[in-house]
Formats: C-alpha cells, sequence, structure tokens
C-alpha cells in the first residue's frame, strides 16, 4: 500500500472515529458510537499491519490474540462500579505504548532525524507521566492506596525538580554524545515515571474525576506525538482526538467544581484548601436528631409525593443501590408519580459514573437530567431522594466562603419542599465540608447502606 492511499484510508478512518463521538454524545446513540469507533480503530490496525507487511509476524499476530482475549476478560469481569479504576488503568496502557515507542526509537541512535528525536523524547516522558499517574489513580479508586491526598515534605519543589531534571534530559539529548544521550533517555524514562506518581498521589477523591479526564488527554496527546515519531498520520490524528476531546471534559469537570485546572495540576487539592477548618465556617450546632421512626416518615413521605427527584452519588455506586432505586421508582410510577434522575458532572469517580450505573439498572434515558435542567425543578419539587450524595448538594458551597467547596455549583436540594437522604453516615465528603443540609427544617436523613436503606423503604410502602 502507497503512503497515498494509506493517507487517504486514514483519514476516513478519521473521520468514522469523529462520527463515533458524535454519537457518543447521546445516551440513546452512545452503544452505536462506542461500536463505530472500535471497528473504525480495528480496521486502522487491519490496514497498518498491511501496510508494513506484519501480518506473517508470528509475535506480533500472538500479541494481538492476547490482547483481545485479555480485554475480553476485563468485560465480562469487571463490575460497573470497578469501571472508574478500569479507565484509568487503561489510559495508562494507552500512554505507556506510546513511552515505549518513544524508548524505541531514541535506542536506535543515528538512525531517526532530529524531528523524530524530539517528538520520541516528548512521547516517552508524557508517556511515562500517563502510565504512572494513570496506575496510581487506579490504585486509589480501587482502594489500594488511600484515596486522601498523599502529600510529602516539599511536595512542590520536589515536583519542580522533576520537571527540571526532565528538562535538562531534553537539552542533554539534543547536544550530547551517544553515551550521554542514552543518560538522557534514562532521566527521561525515570523522570516522566516519578513526576506522574508525585503528581497523581496529592490528588484527594473529590478531584479524582477531573484527573481521570486530564490523565486520557495527556494519553490521547503522547500516542500522537509518537505518531509524529513514526511518521503514522492516523495515529497523530486519533491521538489528538483523544487528547482534544480529554482536554474539553477536563475543563468541563472544572468548571463543573469551581476549580481551576492549574491549581490541580500543581498538586493543590481542593481537600487542603481554605485557612480554617472547613467545618467553622457551618454552623457548629448539633445535627438536630431524627425521630426514631425516620424511615416510617420517610416512607409516609414518598407515599403522597407526585413529583420526585432522586439525586444518586458515589454512595449508590459503593452501596450498589442503583437497581433498589429503580424498583423503588417504579413503584413511585405505578402510583402515579412522576420521576427524574438529578446527575451532577462530578458525582462519583469519573465522568459520566452515575449515568453508567443507572443505565445498568434499566433507567430510561430521558429521565436523567443534567444539573442544569435540574436545577430549576427542585422547588416544584414534592420530595428529593438523595441516595449517597454528600458535596455535590452540599449548600456549603453557597454560604461557607472558608471552604473548599465555595462558589462549586450544587444541585439545589435545599430548594425542594421535604428531602429524605440516605447516606452511609452524617460524615463530610471528600471535601472535608459539614453538609449543613442535614439540619435544616423538612429533611430526613437515614443512615446506613443504601441498598439496606431502600429495600426497608420499599418493604413499607
Amino acid at each position: 500500500m502507497d503512503a497515498t492511499a494509506y493517507n487517504s484510508i486514514a483519514g476516513i478512518l478519521t473521520l468514522a472515529v469523529l462520527y463515533g463521538l458524535h454519537l457518543m454524545s447521546s445516551v440513546k446513540t452512545a452503544v452505536r458510537g462506542n461500536l463505530v469507533c472500535a471497528l473504525a480503530m480495528s480496521a486502522g490496525i487491519m490496514m497498518t499491519m498491511y501496510k508494513d507487511h506484519a501480518f506473517a509476524s508470528p509475535v506480533l499476530c500472538t500479541a494481538i490474540a492476547v490482547g483481545m482475549v485479555f480485554g475480553l476478560f476485563l468485560s465480562n469481569t469487571v463490575k460497573m462500579i470497578q469501571m472508574p479504576q478500569l479507565v484509568a488503568f487503561l489510559h495508562g496502557l494507552g500512554g505507556g505504548t506510546a513511552a515505549f515507542v518513544g524508548l524505541v526509537i531514541l535506542l536506535d541512535i543515528g538512525v531517526a532525524n532530529a524531528f523524530e528525536r524530539v517528538s520520541a523524547c516528548l512521547a516517552l516522558a508524557a508517556g511515562m507521566i500517563t502510565i504512572a499517574g494513570s496506575f496510581v489513580a487506579a490504585g486509589k479508586l480501587h482502594q489500594l492506596l488511600p484515596q486522601k491526598p498523599l502529600i510529602l515534605p516539599g511536595h512542590g519543589i520536589l515536583a519542580n525538580a522533576i520537571l527540571a531534571v526532565m528538562g535538562a534530559a531534553f537539552v542533554m539529548h539534543a547536544f550530547a554524545l551517544d553515551t550521554l544521550a542514552l543518560f538522557a533517555v534514562f532521566l527521561l524514562f525515570t523522570a516522566g515515571l516519578a513526576f506522574g506518581i508525585v503528581f497523581t498521589m496529592r490528588v484527594g477523591g473529590a478531584d479524582m474525576p477531573i484527573t481521570i479526564s486530564l490523565l486520557n488527554s495527556l494519553g490521547g496527546t503522547s500516542s500522537a506525538i509518537a505518531g509524529f515519531a513514526v511518521g503514522d498520520p492516523l495515529l497523530i490524528a486519533i491521538g489528538g482526538i483523544i487528547g482534544s476531546s480529554g482536554f474539553m471534559l477536563t475543563r468541563i469537570m472544572c468548571r463543573a467544581m469551581n476549580r481551576k485546572l492549574v491549581s490541580i495540576l500543581l498538586g493543590e487539592s481542593s481537600v487542603a484548601l481554605g485557612a480554617q477548618d472547613p467545618a467553622a465556617s457551618v454552623s457548629s450546632a448539633p445535627i438536630a436528631p431524627k425521630p426514631a421512626d425516620g424511615e416510617n416518615k420517610a416512607a409516609s413521605w414518598l407515599t403522597c409525593a407526585g413529583k420526585v427527584i432522586i439525586v444518586p452519588g458515589y454512595g449508590m455506586a459503593l452501596a450498589q443501590a442503583q437497581h433498589r432505586i429503580k424498583q423503588l421508582a417504579d413503584m413511585l410510577k405505578g402510583r402515579g408519580a412522576s420521576v427524574s434522575y438529578a446527575i451532577h458532572p462530578v458525582a462519583g469517580r469519573m465522568p459520566g459514573h452515575m449515568n453508567v450505573l443507572l443505565a445498568e439498572a434499566s433507567v430510561e434515558y430521558e429521565q436523567l437530567l443534567e444539573m442544569d435542567a435540574a436545577n430549576p425543578l427542585f422547588a416544584e419539587a414534592d420530595l428529593v431522594l438523595v441516595v449517597g450524595a454528600n458535596d455535590v448538594v452540599n449548600p456549603a458551597a453557597m454560604e461557607a466562603k472558608d471552604t473548599p467547596i465555595y462558589g462549586m455549583p450544587i444541585l439545589r436540594v435545599d430548594e425542594a419542599k421535604r428531602v429524605i437522604i440516605c447516606n452511609y453516615d452524617d460524615k463530610p465528603g471528600y471535601a472535608g465540608v459539614e453538609n449543613s443540609l442535614y439540619r435544616r427544617d423538612g429533611v430526613i436523613l437515614i443512615q446506613g447502606d443504601a441498598a439496606s436503606v431502600l429495600e426497608r423503604l420499599i418493604a413499607m410502602l
């Protein structure tokens, strides 16, 4: 296959991927969009192998077979609750592949030209940052590592020093002799690895959705850079699409949390913001004791509610309560009530986490409302049921200036006539801010495992 034909087909496949992403923008067509992208990428792999006469390579064919088996294994064994860490893990593999491409080119001294060497250096550094950061993020999400920020002594100075070493390695590789050039490659490898770990370990659970989006963008960018190093237009185009779309999603997440991307890049976790104890800015009065028959009262409220809005959060994911929510919603609709779901952009541990879990429980797509669409409806609702959500419904975001979440757009649950909250306990969320919603009139807080609480409410109804 000549270069002209390859480039033409690569352009068609790139358009197919863009069309698949367009389909993914709607929940109804997302599955079809995912299939279009998968088929386009498969065709791209086959075309590249044909161009490079690689079908006869037993090593490459074996590697592809192993990868397919591993992918099928993951798709059939990973639970929906584990999807955020799987996404982070796969991002890491993509960045690691780009780093490996860069490493192979740099070790073959004297073959690549100056542009290819520079591209390989960038691919190696960015790829190592991606794989290290993604694996740390996956470890945090899977609770193999502490989810709270891990801050080392002189953390900021250490991160800047690693970046300085990385910059020096770039210069060294460009002007050094062969021996020093190899040492520069080693520095790029280790510095990228170290920076990915140092950067991600300082990110707390509250900033994890933004971090996952950012690592997704970096993984795509590193792949595009690797495409420049090997002169592959398809890899450049697809990597660029992933990098740009991931960055756009990162910006959306930042706006949803009222966070600055620079602050996250510098490791300023939202948990560490604020000059005083976050709870000190909220009323220090104890949470009003709830009646012993709180669940009976909650069931009574559910029975007479005509318009109900359900707000899911990460606690719902942990308790795997989405099926109980669907069962309860079906019962309410059977009694003539209207039911919808309000989804905060950063609810859960990755963008779209709540949508995926609710879709698993066969919740109708039309009932899922984004924050901007849901907020005007809370004042008209008879009842709001919060399941495992905390920071995204915390009125402190509008009231407590010295708290990490101040200014963050929230779901205006506080405007509803009545609110039932099913949370594991009354402790603050990841941002460390006491939730003043718990002590307001017209609010019932039922503590415990969300699935068990909902099961009891269903039995009462």
